[in-house]
């Protein structure tokens, strides 16, 4: 191969020349013709032509970007790690791409997992599941999911919860000034362990909220029974559900401990039979959220102060979210049903 052919190969050709042959291509000269004649790479001038015939014109056209800092062979092998285990670390996946002979950045990586459609977010705590677990949720979805509206409408839901004082689980955005992060607006008190606590034991309905209930000291089997025999056939009658209806609580130890079982017993309460490690079944707890969230924007500032807040914020859950977290019920079985037993996005 001649120096002038080397050249040609790395160097993008004049547009003068690039011209010249598509003119001799139009005047019916074949490729090994224009290239012998005007010293260019017979396939240099087939990929001109071939250009012109395309595009209609020999100018250079614009570039879609800069080269890409890693190959598609080394984006296929970090989408295979990333799906094989979807915990791994960035600074995981940047040893598994040098370890491939391609050293790249932490935000090459992401980037290429994003062109991949994956990103990077928080892994939502669920309830660990064995295979006893994932098979009893499937027989309870399939054995609920045609049941009537009706029906659906006579449970009486229940659970407990704990709702901190100041809130340490909770996010919360400021807009502020770069350097004053830890300026008084713009940070939230807390104090060691929390500033306290207090438990509540809550129900509703497709009626609305029932029963709200602060739990005093510990929770044990006969404090849990108290609580149903001055809060249960209350609100159930508060709800005018009659003495007809369905109970729905978890399977907690003080729930199936025998002195409950005995009062549930001895007053004639049916029970929805329900499967363990299923929180996602229970529409409460999207109650306890809205719950939440309405009293810390309140900014309670001492315990007695948040369990009134809490009354009244519960009190204030209008009937039609409990009547849709009601009727999401169907949903949530055939969620269930769907992930053969695992957890679902509820």
């Amino acid at each position: 191969m001649s120096e002038q052919m080397r050249i040609m190969r790395s160097k993008e050709l004049p547009k003068e020349l690039r011209d010249r042959i598509v003119a001799r291509h139009r005047s019916g000269q074949g490729y090994k013709r224009i290239s012998a004649a005007l010293k260019v790479p017979k396939s240099t001038v087939a990929s001109i032509i071939l250009k012109w015939k395309k595009f209609g014109t020999t100018r250079t056209l614009p570039r879609p970007g800069r080269p890409a800092k890693l190959s598609n062979r080394g984006r296929r092998a970090l989408v295979r790690e990333v799906k094989k285990n979807p915990k791994i670390t960035v600074a995981e996946l940047q040893r598994c791409s040098r370890e491939m002979g391609e050293s790249s950045t932490k935000s090459t990586i992401t980037a290429a997992l994003h062109q991949s459609g994956l990103y990077g977010r928080v892994a939502p705590r669920k309830p660990l599941l064995s295979a006893r677990h994932m098979k009893a949720r499937i027989e309870f979805a399939k054995k609920h999911m045609k049941d009537s509206q009706t029906m659906r409408n006579k449970i009486l839901w229940s659970d407990e919860t704990k709702i901190e004082l100041f809130g340490v689980n909770s996010k919360r955005y400021v807009w502020r000034k770069p350097g004053t992060a830890h300026h008084l607006p713009n940070t939230i008190p807390t104090v060691k362990h929390g500033g306290g606590s207090i438990r509540l034991w809550g129900c509703f309905s497709a009626a609305g909220t029932g029963r709200l209930v602060a739990i005093e000291g510990k929770m044990n089997a006969a404090k849990y029974r108290d609580i149903l025999e001055e809060n249960l056939f209350q609100s159930a009658q508060d709800f005018r559900l009659g003495r007809r209806f369905t109970f729905q609580q978890d399977n907690n130890p003080k729930h199936t401990a025998k002195i409950t079982k005995e009062w549930l017993r001895n007053n004639s309460v049916t029970i929805l039979d329900w499967p363990s490690q299923s929180p996602d079944l229970n529409p409460i707890e999207h109650l306890w959220r809205d719950l939440k969230m309405a009293v810390h924007k309140r900014s309670p500032s001492n315990l007695t102060e948040l369990e009134r807040i809490c009354k009244e914020e519960w009190q204030r859950i209008p009937k039609s979210r409990c009547e849709k977290l009601v009727a999401s019920f169907p949903r949530r079985l055939m969620a269930v049903v769907a992930q053969k037993g695992a957890s679902t996005q509820y």
